[in-house]
This record gives structure tokens, C-alpha cells and sequence, in this order.
């Protein structure tokens, strides 16, 4: 019965009619044929081709229905997805663009679909919005965050007026044959993200500069009493023990303060043409003590090079730089070694630095999280009980202020190697610095 129900459906279906047309006209020219000539051969080929075509045509409907719902069901999938999709072609020809897309770019569908796009279109009020994020290099400021060439290209996107901030990926569609038919982007809106960060930045910076203050206060008395002459040696002892600590918090509030403006791109940067051998030469001799005091070996492996020019922040770069001798030395192992290797890379416009020691190693399931805000390994904690979990984060925006990356391996119990690039090219630094969200 099903079955009976499911082919009556399939038999009134628009598809079908060529099938019932061409059975209409074989019956009267049968009929008509048959009055004559009484020939039932030539009737049972007849109805034998009929029946193919039947078939054919029951089988093209049922496929035809197929794809239909699958399109509908994509399209209904794609129209309520929370982030914009762009489809297109060549020829920047709109032929998808999804309610979500409708939102963001704060024009119709309708509008859109069909339309073709050019850089020039980015002058227009109601178009500029969707033009610079089709044409990325157009936008006020573009922050890639995929290698030049590699699908899916992901770039942050952002804008002042209105202010909005988008994370766009890129993405080429193939045919069968596989050549190009289009292109497709994926627009996530992170402006409210973005927002929130902003938010949370100026509420930290708020309340860390409101413990800076007396805390100052508090080390600049610690500091009298244990110079004072006449404090007796308990009192300098213990005035001595309380400025420590409060030194240790004053540093916490302090990366506090550097994080916060960090994540809301205040930061502040003043960058100079400098030799990167000199720079690296400088950080070492400044950790000399340091090492020493640790039982550590500082090695510096120039790459053949005396003179690599870079253009950085000399204080935050060495900022960033001195956090990863500082963890180099301080989870080593007692006479072992740092060695810091420089390298021009040979597939691109990038200085590689490689800072690596003969220390304890990271956990391979915490090689993941170095990156993420207040991550420490369980093994860190263990070995210096003391930190904040802010260094690495600060040098991972740092790196990525200059137009670099950062990333480490480690083997367990015999070292870490942590490797950043620095640009040669300097059209490749950020224009502005921009949030990351992890």
C-alpha cells in the first residue's frame, strides 16, 4: 500500500509528463495503426519503448526531487547560519548570500544576488562595507592570519565608521574536472567579541591601577625601613621579606596593566630600523647573571650572519624576548644550556629565532594551551612555584604586532625549542595594533 501511495505521488509529479505525453500519442497512432494493419509486432515494440521511456522518466523525477530537496535543505542551512556566506565567481558575480550576510553587510539579499563587484564600489556608502571585505586590501586594517597562497585564507578585518570587526575566511570551489568555479567566504562578526574584550581590558586596567598606586607607596616605605639605621635587624629582616613580596605583586599589576592595553591595542609601539645580531647580543648579555646564577650556559649561533636588519619595538620585542631566557633558564637543568639561533627563512620573508634549552620539557598535552592567558604546565608549577602565566601570552601579541608567529616543540625531560619569525619585508608589519582572540 505504501508503495502504491509512494508511485502515485511520483506519477503526478511535472516530471512525469513527457512520459504521459508520449503515451498519449503512441496509443492513438497504435490505435489508428492497428485499425489497418493489425500489426501487433510493431505495437509490442512501440509499447516496449514506451515503457523505457516510462522508466527513464520515473527514474530522472525521482533523482530530480532528490536534489531538489537537497538544495533546499542546503539553502536552508546556509540562510540561517549565524555567520555570513559569501559565494561568488570569477568574475566577483554574487550568486549566495545568507541572512546572516544580510546583517552584517546591512544590505538586502535581493540587492546582492546577481550583482558583480569591483574595487570601485568600495567609494559607495551603501556598498563599501561588503567591497573591502571582497577586496581585503581595501579595508582601513587587514591582519592575516593564514601563510600568502594557502586555502582557506583567514584575515581579521576591521573597520572605524561604523565599527566593526569581522574575521573572514576564503575558500575556493572546485567542479568535477577540478577547476575553479567560485569562491566562497565564511564572515564571522566579532565585533561584540571584540567589544567584550575591550570591556574586560579597561576594567583590569582600571583596578590594577588603582593597586599600583598604593602598592608603590607600600615598597617605597618597605624601602626606608630597611635602610633605616636605627630599625633593628628583626625589623630589617622583616621589611626586607615584605618588600619582596610586594616587588613580586607590584610585577603581577604591572603585566596586568601591559596585558590589558595589549588586548585593547593601546599598547603603544615605536618601531626602528635595528641590526637583529645586535639586539640579540644585547638580551644575552643583560641574562649573563642570570644564567650564572642558575649554572647556565648562554650560546648564541649567529646563522653565519653579523648583520640582520629588522624593523622592531626594541622594548617590547625585548620584553618579549626576555620572557623566553627568563623560562629558558629558570626551568633548565643545573649545567645545562640556552642557545639562541637565527636563520633567514628559505620560503619567505621572515627572520627565524630559535630559543632553545636543556630544561625540563613541556608536556605534550600542554604544548597546545602555552599560548592561552594564565596557562602554566603542571611541571612548571613544580619547578617555580612562582608566576602569573601572562609571559608567553604578551609574547605571543608581541611577536604578532611585528608581523611574526610564534609556536614550540619540546620533548619531555630534555628541552624546549620556542621559534619565532620576525618580517624582513616591512610591508608586512601590522599597521595597527589589532585584539586576538584565542
Amino acid at each position: 500500500m505504501k508503495k502504491i501511495k509512494e508511485l502515485s505521488f511520483y506519477l503526478g509529479l511535472p516530471g512525469m509528463r513527457i512520459a504521459w505525453i508520449t503515451f498519449a500519442l503512441l496509443a492513438v497512432s497504435l490505435a489508428l495503426l492497428l485499425l489497418k494493419t493489425a500489426n501487433w509486432a510493431l505495437f509490442l515494440a512501440a509499447l516496449l519503448m514506451w515503457l523505457v521511456i516510462f522508466g527513464n522518466s520515473l527514474r530522472s523525477t525521482k533523482l530530480n526531487l532528490e536534489v531538489e530537496s537537497a538544495a533546499k535543505r542546503m539553502e536552508s542551512i546556509i540562510s540561517n547560519l549565524s555567520d555570513g556566506i559569501i559565494f561568488y565567481d570569477e568574475n566577483f558575480k554574487i550568486i549566495i548570500f545568507n541572512l546572516a550576510a544580510e546583517k552584517i553587510f546591512r544590505v538586502e539579499r535581493k540587492d546582492v544576488i546577481g550583482k558583480t563587484f569591483g574595487p570601485e564600489l568600495a567609494v559607495e556608502p551603501k556598498w563599501k562595507l561588503l567591497a573591502q571585505t571582497l577586496f581585503p586590501s581595501l579595508a582601513p586594517i587587514v591582519v592575516w592570519r593564514s601563510e600568502t597562497g594557502v586555502y582557506p585564507q583567514v584575515a581579521d578585518v576591521s573597520f572605524a565608521d561604523p565599527a566593526v570587526d569581522l574575521r573572514v575566511t576564503t575558500d575556493r570551489l572546485f567542479d568535477s574536472a577540478r577547476k575553479i568555479v567560485g569562491f566562497v567566504k565564511i564572515v564571522h562578526d566579532r565585533t561584540a567579541e571584540i567589544q567584550l574584550a575591550k570591556s574586560e581590558s579597561e576594567f583590569v586596567t582600571i583596578t590594577a591601577h588603582q593597586l599600583r598606586t598604593p602598592l608603590t607607596g607600600i615598597n617605597w616605605s618597605l624601602e626606608s625601613i630597611s635602610s633605616d639605621p636605627e630599625a633593628g635587624k628583626n625589623t630589617k629582616d622583616l621589611a626586607e621579606t615584605a618588600k619582596q613580596a610586594a616587588a613580586k605583586l607590584l610585577k603581577t599589576v604591572d603585566d596586568l596593566l601591559n596585558v590589558s592595553k595589549m588586548e585593547s591595542g593601546a599598547l603603544g609601539y615605536a618601531f626602528e630600523d635595528v641590526n637583529l645580531i645586535n639586539f640579540i647580543n644585547s638580551q644575552l648579555n643583560g641574562f649573563l647573571p642570570t644564567a650564572a646564577s642558575y649554572g647556565v650556559s648562554l650560546y648564541f649561533d649567529k646563522g653565519g650572519a653579523e648583520s640582520v636588519p629588522v624593523r622592531i619595538d626594541v622594548n617590547r620585542l625585548g620584553l618579549a624576548f626576555a620572557n623566553l631566557l627568563d623560562n629558558a633558564i629558570k626551568y633548565n637543568n643545573p649545567n645545562g644550556s640556552v642557545t639562541v639561533k637565527v636563520e633567514r627563512q628559505k620560503d619567505g620573508p621572515y627572520v627565524l629565532v630559535t630559543v632553545s634549552d636543556t630544561g625540563i620539557g613541556i608536556p605534550p598535552e600542554a604544548l597546545k594551551k602555552l599560548f592561552v592567558k594564565f596557562f602554566r604546565a603542571e611541571n612548571a608549577i613544580g619547578k617555580q612555584t612562582e608566576g602569573t602565566g601572562l609571559g608567553l601570552y604578551m609574547t605571543k601579541g608581541i611577536i604578532e604586532r611585528h608581523g611574526g608567529k610564534i609556536w614550540a616543540d619540546s620533548v619531555l625531560g630534555r628541552g624546549t625549542n620556542f621559534h619565532f619569525t620576525l618580517p624582513l619585508d616591512f610591508n608586512l608589519i601590522p599597521p595597527k595594533e589589532t585584539i586576538s582572540l584565542l
